[in-house]
């Protein structure tokens, strides 16, 4: 990690595995429900997009077609060198990948329209330096949106619910904390669905490797029921 960029943590599956963890991406939502509701949030069309613990880059494609910029910011180097290897293959011209954190995105104050989060260091409390930058580099209008696990419902919530207790967060505390700081909160059902049944094995033993045995020897076929809430708030 880079030690001059704050509120950095390490995030196991996708730092330890790249290459699963982008089967999972390409699993998930794959209606496009969440890309339907942010757009209902607010839309990015001609719009400037922070895609914001962007990771190796994947979601930049949800933005780049239509926004006028896209900057992914992301603190760990393996995971910006991907990420730039694929902005080049895509030939996304507007695409830029930066280093920078949370709570240091290294934008200009009022730079964006848009502020997306997915998975990626909002889990509620202890987030408020955080929320600050994003109100920073939020232009008058603009949007953020954080991507959680809905901790209610669905079967990954369930599985969610079979891990140690230690590790798990209180969902009536998470939806507290966002309600506090005058965030809306919009729930997406949804589903993991997978090519075969070796990808699913591999993502469910890299997110939940403790219990995925368990799991996976009493869950049949390519999908999970998968239950997403989105934080949000309008600058």
């Amino acid at each position: 990690m880079t030690d001059w960029l704050p509120g950095v943590h390490v995030a196991p599956n996708i730092q330890g595995d790249a290459r699963t963890y982008e089967i999972e991406n390409e699993a998930l939502d794959p209606d496009g429900h969440i890309t339907a509701a942010m757009r209902g949030i607010r839309d990015w069309t001609d719009a400037v997009v922070c895609d914001l613990g962007a990771g190796t880059g994947y979601w930049a494609k949800t933005f780049a077609d239509t926004a006028q910029h896209v900057f992914c910011v992301e603190p760990h180097g393996p995971s910006r060198m991907l990420a730039c290897e694929r902005v080049a293959r895509m030939c996304w011209m507007g695409v830029s990948v930066l280093a920078g954190s949370a709570e240091k995105t290294n934008l200009a104050t009022n730079s964006a329209d848009f502020v997306h989060a997915r998975f990626a260091y909002f889990w509620g409390p202890g987030a408020n330096a955080g929320l600050e930058e994003v109100a920073r580099i939020l232009r008058p209008g603009g949007a953020f949106v954080m991507i959680d696990n809905d901790l209610r419902r669905g079967t990954f919530a369930r599985w969610l619910g079979q891990t140690d207790p230690s590790q798990q967060r209180d969902p009536d505390v998470v939806d507290a904390w966002w309600l506090e700081r005058g965030c809306a909160i919009t729930e997406v059902p949804s589903c993991w669905r997978f090519q075969s049944r070796a990808d699913l094995e591999a993502v469910v033993r890299l997110e939940l490797p403790s219990i995925a045995e368990q799991l996976l020897a009493e869950h049949d076929g390519l999908e999970v029921e998968y239950v997403y809430r989105l934080f949000s708030f309008r600058a």
